[in-house]
């Protein structure tokens, strides 16, 4: 299963999720965390996403700014099986795999710059 963790600067994330929910209704495989807006960390939430990712799920994280400190916490979680790592989130790119089960690296590539144009 294709499972997404968005983070962002601020209330970003959580509104890409409340998008996507109005458009498309509720989807468990999105989990979003606000950054900086209280004392939680970015290392936090991924631990805890990580606990619910089997062996079999593909996991995409987004974030907000390529190279930012949202950015560059996840990069640390690339190590882990099946995850990938794109910055520059937007709701047209979420709404794309929030339908998916799995996607492949050129499937996801070809979205990303779809999304952007």
């Amino acid at each position: 299963m294709l499972k997404l963790f968005i983070s962002s600067h601020g209330h970003f994330a959580s509104g890409i999720k409340s998008s996507v929910e109005i458009l498309m209704g509720p989807n468990d495989r999105i989990t979003v965390f606000d950054a900086y807006i209280n004392q939680d960390s970015v290392n936090e939430h991924l631990d805890a996403f990580f606990r619910t990712v089997g062996p079999q799920d593909e996991v995409i994280m987004l974030s907000d700014l390529y190279g930012g400190s949202v950015n560059s916490v996840m990069y640390t979680y690339l190590t882990r099986p099946n995850t990938r790592l794109v910055a520059g989130v937007n709701l047209a790119l979420v709404l794309e795999l929030a339908v998916k089960e799995e996607i492949s690296d050129e499937d996801l590539a070809a979205l990303v710059e779809q999304s952007r144009t």
